[in-house]
């Protein structure tokens, strides 16, 4: 099943998403295919619960189109759940990121080269982990997602003051995008 992506603006992008037990989520299985499902019909390489309305610690990542520039991506699909990053290091290095939540904006961020993190699978596994690169770039954007953070956060003020208009456009529904999506302010009848 494919959800609707939810749009700048929608309160719960904003909210620090809630650790999930696996007692209390039994089909986590098939939310994960869900969101895999969700995040490939919309050309994303991550995709976060609360980006399809979901504040809960899970996100999902395959990082695969990436492997001509890093070839140890290839097949690089993977689950956090519960995700804490514990360590990030490194040099800060900029790249063009983008969000599926805030469709036809994309700006350099500065994030750190390598993050460790300790997660969960969707077995329940725990892992503990330090990625580097393309991957912990993308780990480090969909975290941010749990932690009711967006990639316009890490903007310069000069920067979020020139897309302002284009981020509330957004918020109404104003934008072509070829995925469903939920608009926070989209007048009603649309």
């Amino acid at each position: 099943m494919k959800y609707p992506i939810v749009a700048y603006g929608d309160p719960v992008l904003r909210r620090k998403a809630t650790a999930i037990e696996p007692d209390e989520y039994p089909h986590i299985k098939q939310l994960v295919e869900d969101m895999f499902e969700t995040m490939y019909a919309a050309h994303g390489v991550g995709l976060a619960a609360p980006q399809v309305g979901l504040s809960m610690r899970l996100f999902v990542i395959d990082a695969t189109p990436f492997d001509k520039d890093e070839p140890e991506l290839k097949d690089f699909k993977k689950v956090f759940i519960n995700a804490v990053i514990e360590e990030e290091t490194g040099e800060e290095w900029a790249f063009n990121e983008g969000c599926l939540s805030i469709p036809d904006i994309r700006e350099d961020v500065y994030r750190k080269s390598t993050v460790r993190i300790s997660y969960y699978d969707e077995n329940w596994k725990h892992h503990d982990e330090t990625f580097s690169g393309l991957a912990a770039r993308v780990i480090q954007h969909e975290y941010d997602h749990i932690e009711g953070k967006l990639f316009t956060d890490k903007l310069s003020p000069l920067r979020k003051r020139l897309i302002e208009k284009r981020l509330s456009d957004i918020s109404k529904g104003i934008v072509d995008v070829e995925y469903r999506m939920k608009f926070p302010a989209a007048k009603k009848g649309r």
